[in-house]
């Protein structure tokens, strides 16, 4: 148990396993008053908990049209399918699949169908596209060769430098003339 300081009065918040009776304290209270202000639910309920605990456990466990048990094969297709259009959206997600809750389809991602899209994916890539470049360069790089080298020395300057505009005068009007010049001097 922890304590949490409201109005002046301390008032202990109970944490961890939910009991048979804070289930019956919590559906009795929802039944007669609605599923709205949780933090209200949790202190006019009884229960020393607090309004985001009652809000998941009712959320999660407690709603009458919950299913619960193995999803099945076509579900757990429809997941695959919903994840790869909306990524770990999982209220949306399970918005799709009536009864199933989104910490349900998250946890069953997590411990089944995660490991099973990377183990796909590993073995459908060819080998040379798994593998990360041998000395860390990425492929333009490597096939651009070094850009430095091939650079005029005259038009050698930090383009970063060019154009921050906090620093006045630090090039000065030399930029300026340098630039006209090489200009001039293209054909």
């Amino acid at each position: 148990m922890t304590s949490r300081k409201s109005g002046g009065a301390r008032m202990h918040v109970h944490k961890g396993a939910w009991t048979a009776e804070e289930d019956k304290k919590l559906t009795h209270y929802i039944e007669n008053h609605g599923a709205k202000k949780w933090k209200t639910v949790a202190i006019k309920s009884g229960l020393n908990r607090c309004g985001k605990s009652c809000r998941l456990r009712w959320l999660n466990y407690l709603r009458p049209n919950i299913k619960r048990g193995n999803i099945a094969e076509d579900e757990a297709d429809l997941i695959l399918r919903l994840h790869k259009l909306l990524g770990n959206r999982w209220s949306l997600i399970a918005g799709r699949l009536p009864g199933r809750t989104d910490n349900e389809i998250k946890n069953y991602w997590n411990t089944h169908l995660s490991k099973k899209v990377t183990q796909l994916g590993k073995s459908s890539l060819p080998a040379t596209e798994n593998q990360p470049p041998k000395n860390g360069m990425a492929d333009a790089e490597q096939m651009g060769g070094n850009k430095e080298s091939e650079e005029d020395p005259e038009l050698n300057f930090d383009v970063d430098e060019f154009f921050d505009f906090s620093v006045e005068g630090t090039y000065g009007t030399e930029w300026v003339n340098k630039f006209l010049e090489v200009e001039k001097g293209m054909p």
